[in-house]
């Protein structure tokens, strides 16, 4: 398998195992959380190791250390992105399995397992059209003033959701026409979703329009926009007006 493949077929082996384990019905709320973050790692760590041995990781659930940045190739995973959805039986978790290469965003793969979805950049969905009026997706327990902002000047329609792969899933899938975050993300949040994103011809980007970089020693991505390419110079216009008005 190519690198695409790869991270497609993991990802949707740790979703199904994420499945098994709560439809066992043996754990609930944190408890199951804390076991899917750690079955999920565990397979996905075992499977890169064998098929990528030479690669280096930058996992949520494992340690980080400094030889990763030095590597060219480094895999950045989630491998239960959204566990607080999980933990409470919602369908808006993810499993992100992402490649960088030299920094950019390179290959990758989201599974929402209750969906039955895996998007991946070896076969994304072709780019949906835009949709009237504008829907803006944003987190469901924390959303941004950016989003709000955006929805108001643009009069849009405020969609709330967990998981940031579900979120970017929900824009590749024409259920939603942007994503804005702001207030900080992991990288481990967003390479495995913007990969996916790219190759299915969305614009993805730091609201500031500036290219996405990944593999840094601060693993910090301070905010995001993935939209239809249509929509990205107006809403990059639109958070930099919210950054004039002295908003965070």
């Amino acid at each position: 398998m190519d690198d695409a493949e790869l991270a497609a077929a993991i990802a949707e082996e740790a979703g199904c195992l994420l499945t098994a384990l709560a439809d066992a019905g043996r754990l609930t709320g944190k408890a199951l959380g804390d076991e899917g973050d750690r079955r999920a790692n565990d397979l996905i760590m075992a499977r890169l190791a064998a098929d990528r041995p030479h690669d280096a990781i930058l996992s949520e659930e494992s340690a980080d250390g400094p030889a990763r940045l030095s590597a060219r190739r480094v895999w950045i995973v989630d491998p239960l992105d959204g566990t607080r959805e999980y933990a409470a039986a919602r369908d808006d978790w993810a499993v992100h399995v992402g490649l960088a290469v030299d920094g950019v965003p390179s290959a990758g793969a989201v599974a929402v397992p209750r969906r039955g979805l895996v998007l991946s950049s070896a076969a994304p969905p072709p780019l949906p059209p835009e949709g009237e009026p504008l829907r803006i997706i944003t987190s469901r327990t924390r959303p941004a003033p950016i989003a709000a902002y955006a929805a108001e000047q643009l009069g849009a329609r405020l969609i709330r959701m967990g998981s940031a792969g579900a979120k970017v899933a929900a824009v590749m899938l024409g259920e939603a026409d942007a994503y804005l975050h702001s207030g900080e993300q992991s990288e481990w949040d967003n390479l495995a979703p913007v990969t996916a994103a790219l190759a299915a011809g969305l614009h993805c980007s730091r609201l500031d329009g500036t290219p996405l970089r990944y593999n840094r020693a601060n693993v910090i991505v301070p905010d995001l926009l993935v939209c239809h390419p249509g929509r990205a110079a107006a809403l990059v216009s639109l958070a930099a007006a919210f950054e004039v008005r002295g908003n965070p």
